[in-house]
Formats: C-alpha cells, structure tokens, sequence
C-alpha cells in the first residue's frame, strides 16, 4: 500500500439529525470547528481468530485526539457514500485490509478536544474478522497498532488517570456499551 494522506479537512461529509436523516453536508473541517456538527460516522472493531482486538493509536498529525489509542478503524462516509462503501474503502485505506461486517449498533455522542474543535457523530458501530498477517498498516495515519485481548481492553480503559494511556473518547463509550448494553450482541459474534 503506498502510505500516503488519504483523507482531507475538504472532503464532504454528510449532516444528519439524530434519526440518521440527511440534512445536508459539509467539509470534514467544518464539521469539526467549535462544538461539532452532527455527522454521520462509522466505527469498525475487528478481531483475530484468538479474539483479540486490534486496536491503533491516531497519527501525531491528526487534528483532534492526535495519539490517543483508538479501535480498529473508524471514519466517515462522504457525499455519495454508503456505509458499505465507506467501511470497505477506510480498511483499505487505513490497514490494507477487508473485512465482513456485521452490524453492532448507532449512537450519538459529541466530544471536545481541548480548543481545537469536537466530535458531533451519529455513529454506526461495525464488528468484523481479519488475519494479522494480512494488515499493511498506512503510518501516515496510524502510528502504532496492538492486538490486545478483551481482558487487556478492559485494562486499557480502567487505568488510574495518572497512570492511563490516551484512549479516544469513541472508543471508551463504544467499549462500554459492547461490556454493557450490547455484551450479548458482542459475545454471539465472537464465538461465531
């Protein structure tokens, strides 16, 4: 994979409301000034055969939650996307890899990174399969990735503040409801 920027601040994305309605669209920047834009956004977490999960760590040059620990790959459908298409381009892209999806669950939820803007996504939660070997990691987007067991994934996210590596505000929620609300939907795939 050559490993440059394969997304910009320019590209249009798609404004919802909290139904998933579009409303229009916007340039991913603006989307992201102040408070946020409500968007839509996809969030992917995929697993090996041993059920781990791979997890990455944002690029240093990312705008918002630059090296915080993310999971696998989580992005957004532009103009005249469709969250298949969009999925499917954004693994390609980020790791070199495709995946099966099977979908897990949308939430909403809005987060500020210090002065430098937010996240405003109504966000739909994917879950899929790949081989390690297979992964061509693109480090212009990703600095680091781990495959880390659910019990490290429980760790990770329960670390003392002052002891806590930077985790992105997505993960933390989505990991929540995937050990809360939507333990079943998660346990049912991983024996699958």
């Amino acid at each position: 994979m050559s490993h440059e920027v394969v997304s910009s601040e320019a590209e249009n994305l798609i404004l919802v409301n909290a139904s998933d309605a579009v409303v229009g669209s916007l340039d991913k920047g603006a989307c992201h000034d102040g408070e946020g834009v409500l968007h839509r956004a996809f969030s992917i977490f995929l697993f090996d055969a041993d059920n781990r999960l791979l997890i990455q760590q944002r690029s240093p040059g990312k705008r918002l939650w630059p090296l915080y620990w993310a999971n696998s790959c989580c992005s957004h459908p532009r103009v005249g996307e469709t969250l298949a298409e969009a999925t499917e381009r954004r693994m390609a892209e980020e790791l070199g890899v495709t995946s099966a999806l099977s979908f897990a669950y949308r939430f909403e939820y809005q987060a500020l990174y210090k002065d430098l803007g937010a996240e405003h996504e109504l966000c739909s939660v994917f879950v899929g399969r790949i081989h390690p070997a297979d992964l061509d990691i693109n480090d212009t987007e990703i600095a680091a990735v781990r495959w880390l067991r659910m019990e490290e994934v429980d760790q990770l996210m329960q670390a003392p503040v002052d002891e806590a590596p930077l985790v992105a505000p997505w993960f933390k929620l989505e990991w929540q409801r995937f050990r809360g609300d939507d333990a079943a939907f998660l346990h049912q795939f991983l024996k699958s």
